[in-house]
């Protein structure tokens, strides 16, 4: 006889990942603590990076999407004067220049710059597809091909510290934002290259590191422990107002019915939280018929495809 399977649990784990770990790596150590094939990660993170990485455990990966689309928020060391072919320390050294004396009005002009909607060159050491194929696969055999400027969103960047050869930024960005592909245009901005040489992640939507669990705790702690820590299913979805539907409603809307919005209208095409009367979380819903009725948009316990994220 194979081992029994454990009962099913879902909710999101908020880990804090040590350098050297890939995501990967830790979705895995994850699935074996808390015997769930069904988990998946809200956002890659270099294997040297550390910080917030949100697990979603069982039904909490039907939010993966809306999570994903939230803003990040990192703290990253770029060391001036190199370039590498990874955009990082990890890489193969291919220039070094003098990097010039520059006072913190200079940098914060260059920095300037990249905050808006910019558009940046994935890194070719990235997990993109170029025909069918992930560009750090082609990187690997020395291959190097024109990669497609894509449109991120830097909402902010702010100078925390000079030092030397070193500059140390806080950046709060969208999703698709590449931190070594940042590093390396400032540097070529200010005419001396520049190389990513640490990053943490602090946070992810409403999830701080503060918060997070240790990634060695995967390891280390008992199952009944780890799953004390999951969060609801909705709580990436924190932000967003909630509806609160009776029974009968709540009934129809899990079968994909549109149904009335309690509290009167909300904004044409806006996302909510849907809950029963008792509070338990239904799913996401759209606001249709101008704002007076909800519309499933992905709903919890039922399988169906398709869903729209909120535009940046």
């Amino acid at each position: 006889m194979g081992r029994p399977r454990l009962a099913t649990h879902s909710g999101v784990l908020v880990v804090d990942k040590a350098a050297g770990l890939t995501s990967f790596d830790v979705v895995a150590r994850a699935r074996r603590a808390l015997g769930e094939r069904r988990i998946g990660h809200a956002g890659t993170l270099d294997p040297g990076a550390v910080g917030v990485l949100p697990l979603l455990v069982g039904e909490a990966t039907k939010m993966m999407a809306y999570l994903v689309a939230q803003d990040k928020e990192y703290v990253a060391v770029v060391r001036l004067g190199v370039a590498t072919d990874t955009q990082d320390l990890s890489g193969r050294i291919i220039a070094t220049r003098a990097v010039p004396l520059l006072d913190r009005g200079q940098l914060e002009r260059v920095l300037g710059k990249f905050v808006g909607r910019i558009r940046q060159a994935p890194p070719m050491y990235s997990a993109v597809h170029h025909e069918g194929r992930r560009l750090y696969e082609l990187a690997r055999q020395g291959v190097e091909v024109v990669r497609e400027a894509r449109e991120v969103v830097v909402h902010g960047i702010e100078l925390i510290d000079v030092m030397g050869d070193r500059i140390t930024l806080r950046v709060i960005c969208g999703k698709g934002t590449y931190l070594r592909a940042l590093a390396a245009d400032v540097g070529e901005d200010l005419g001396c290259g520049g190389a990513l040489e640490q990053l943490a992640r602090v946070r992810v939507g409403s999830f701080t590191r503060a918060e997070a669990l240790p990634s060695d705790d995967l390891t280390r702690l008992e199952r009944s422990a780890l799953l004390a820590r999951l969060l609801p299913v909705d709580a990436p979805l924190s932000a967003w107002p909630a509806v609160g539907l009776g029974d009968r409603d709540a009934v129809a809307f899990a079968h994909g019915q549109p149904v009335p919005l309690p509290q009167g209208r909300a904004g044409q095409g806006s996302f909510v939280r849907v809950q029963d009367h008792q509070g338990r979380f239904l799913g996401v819903g759209v606001a249709v018929a101008g704002g007076t009725r909800v519309r499933p948009e992905r709903v919890v316990h039922a399988d169906r495809p398709g869903y729209r994220v909120p535009s940046a």
